[in-house]
């Protein structure tokens, strides 16, 4: 049902030396995330993912069952969005506040390219349940949990005129209301390109000076950029603004509450995210062996009620609520709209476009 490009693992480029930034970052990893204590024999993993509908979600789906069905502790800690810095850390500095990660399939990427991920599959190769999910939904450093989408959201109780394409979201004149935009070029790039007139199946490779013009159009009329997921379920809820783009499950939620919102799948970007281990973590068979318990079907089908993003096992599709997969993204209704992210591209320029965007944002 999906396709995506081969996942090929990318030789290692010259790591970068930042010691005293390193210093810094674990710093703040340590003071922002409670300590987490192990005895030699505990047998416990610490896991970072992004909180909010994921905390019940994974609690639920992963968490708990893999407790009472290994004895193993899984310790889910909500970490900041796209946190390639603080991993890159823990693994320079060997201070491993977590073992695990969920990540995007372009930050994973732009950790292969340096050597800082373990493989997922022990040394006798997937196990049964990770053989499950489809090749093209897992790279050599990374199980796919979900696959998810990054669309258009609105208030129908303001927003009486929607905006269908990106062109519409930056024409403020002819779509007035209050708007939201990601603070991260992850699709926010791409979305300015199509906005400027450039063809879905051409955005790859990505024109920065035309799309950082486009930019330049829209800029004043942004009244907040978001950093995280959570923050944009909130501000639709609470009507703060009229309209942003975000993850359809983050929306979701805001729908799940009784909010007044609706989404637009046209143009949307999708791609999936995952689990990935933090190279040398002295948890790695645990981690391993975690894998394997979150690749089952029935496993990744208990987080759907919380979480609206689409499992990567075929089979979870037996266990969900008819009703709830009407509103996942890998639903061919909307698959068929939507733009796949290259994640090969990103993961060799995201810390390139990352600091031009940031001083775009500063100018």
């Amino acid at each position: 049902m999906y396709q995506l490009k081969d996942n090929k693992k990318v030789s290692s480029t010259t790591r970068r030396q930042f010691l005293q930034s390193s210093i810094a970052v674990t710093g703040i990893a340590v003071i922002g995330f409670p300590g987490i204590v192990r005895s030699a024999s505990e047998r416990k993993i610490v896991i970072r993912d992004p909180g909010g509908p994921f905390t019940p979600g994974f609690a639920k789906a992963f968490y708990k069952p893999f407790k009472e069905a290994t004895g193993i502790t899984a310790v889910g800690v909500q970490g900041q969005h796209e946190p390639t810095g603080l991993i890159r850390a823990m693994v320079e500095s060997k201070n491993y506040t977590w073992d695990m990660a969920l990540l995007s399939k372009s930050s994973h990427q732009s950790l292969v390219n340096i050597g800082y991920l373990e493989p997922i599959d022990p040394k006798g190769g997937p196990g049964p349940q990770l053989s499950q999910i489809p090749e093209n939904m897992r790279t050599e450093f990374l199980m796919g949990t979900d696959v998810y989408s990054t669309l258009m959201a609105y208030r129908t109780d303001v927003v009486k005129k929607p905006p269908k394409t990106w062109k519409d979201f930056w024409d403020v004149s002819a779509f007035p209301g209050i708007r939201s935009m990601r603070k991260h070029p992850f699709d926010t790039i791409e979305f300015a390109l199509m906005a400027d007139g450039v063809a879905p199946d051409a955005l790859y490779p990505i024109d920065f000076d035309r799309a950082f013009r486009s930019l330049d159009r829209i800029k004043k009329d942004v009244d907040i950029w978001w950093t995280g997921g959570a923050q944009t379920s909130q501000l639709l809820k609470t009507g703060e603004v009229d309209m942003l783009y975000t993850w359809n499950g983050r929306a979701q939620v805001a729908i799940d509450d009784g909010a007044p919102v609706a989404l637009n799948w046209n143009q949307a970007m999708w791609t999936f995210e995952g689990w990935s281990i933090l190279k040398g973590t002295p948890q790695l068979d645990l981690c391993r062996e975690f894998i394997e318990f979150c690749a089952s079907g029935e496993a990744q089908a208990r987080y759907t009620p919380h979480v609206a993003y689409g499992p990567t096992n075929p089979s979870a599709y037996n266990y969900v609520d008819p009703e709830r997969a009407k509103v996942l993204p890998t639903n061919p209704k909307y698959l068929k709209n939507m733009i796949e992210v290259d994640t090969d591209y990103w993961g060799k320029n995201k810390e390139s476009a990352g600091e031009r965007f940031q001083a775009w944002l500063l100018s």
